[in-house]
C-alpha cells in the first residue's frame, strides 16, 4: 500500500465507524468492556502490555515537566523532585510519568494524582507537573496561563517513549490489519507532511520507522 492507499483505507473506515470522546482512565477499561475496539495513542508499558494489545509505534515523545518559570533553572527533571521533600509532583492517573519518576527516586508522598491535564494544570500550588513535554506545550499555546516554562527531562532519566494504537487483546485480526496499513504509511512523504504541524521533524519520524 502506498500513501494515496492510506487515504483511500482511512476515508473507508472514516465512515463506517464512530468516535468516542472519553476520559484518558477510561481507554483501557472501555476496550476490556467492548465499548470500542481501538483507542487512540498510548505508550506501550510494560503493564499495559500485559492486558491489550498494541500497534507498531506511531510517534516518539520525551517526557517534560511544566513548571513556573521561577523555578525552571531549579527543576531540571523527575530527580530534581526526588531530592527535595518539599516538592510535589503532578501526574494523570495510569500515565506511565508516574512510574518513570518513581524508578528514579520520587516517593510516593511526592505525587498529586489527577484525572485530567486540566484537573493538574488547575491545582496551581504544585512544583511540577509531568507529562509529555508535546502537551505542555499545546497547552501553553492554547491558553492564557502567565509564568509557566517546559522543562526536558533529560533522556538518561527517561528515554523518549513509543506511542502506539490500543486493541482488545482479542482484536488480533483488527491490529493486524492496522499494522499493515501503518507499515506502507509511516515514513512517508505524506506522513511526513501530516506530522510537521504537531512538531513532528524528520528525525522524530525516522526513529520509529
Amino acid at each position: 500500500m502506498h500513501c494515496n492507499g492510506f487515504w483511500t483505507w482511512y476515508t473507508r473506515i472514516s465512515e463506517n465507524s464512530k468516535g468516542v470522546e472519553t476520559e484518558f482512565a477510561q481507554l483501557l477499561p472501555g476496550l476490556a468492556r467492548n465499548d470500542w475496539q481501538m483507542t487512540t495513542g498510548l505508550f506501550a508499558s510494560p503493564e499495559r502490555q500485559s492486558i491489550v494489545l498494541f500497534s507498531r509505534p506511531i510517534w516518539p515523545l520525551p517526557d517534560g515537566l511544566l513548571v513556573r518559570v521561577a523555578d525552571a533553572d531549579r527543576l531540571l527533571g523527575y530527580r530534581s523532585i526526588a531530592i527535595a521533600d518539599d516538592l510535589k509532583l503532578a501526574v494523570i492517573r495510569d500515565q506511565v510519568q508516574q512510574v518513570t519518576a518513581l524508578d528514579v527516586g520520587v516517593t510516593s508522598d511526592q505525587f498529586r494524582v489527577f484525572e485530567t491535564y486540566a484537573e493538574a494544570v488547575q491545582a496551581g500550588t504544585l512544583s511540577a507537573f509531568a507529562s509529555v513535554a508535546r502537551a505542555h506545550q499545546g497547552f501553553l499555546q492554547t491558553s492564557a496561563a502567565q509564568g509557566l516554562a517546559i522543562v526536558n527531562v533529560p533522556l538518561h532519566e527517561s528515554a523518549s517513549a513509543f506511542g502506539c494504537f490500543a486493541f482488545a487483546r482479542a482484536a488480533t485480526d483488527l491490529r493486524h490489519r492496522v499494522d499493515h496499513v501503518l507499515n506502507a504509511f509511516i515514513g512517508c512523504a505524506a506522513h511526513r507532511q501530516l506530522m510537521k504541524p504537531f512538531g513532528f521533524a524528520d528525525a522524530d519520524i525516522d526513529r520509529i520507522l
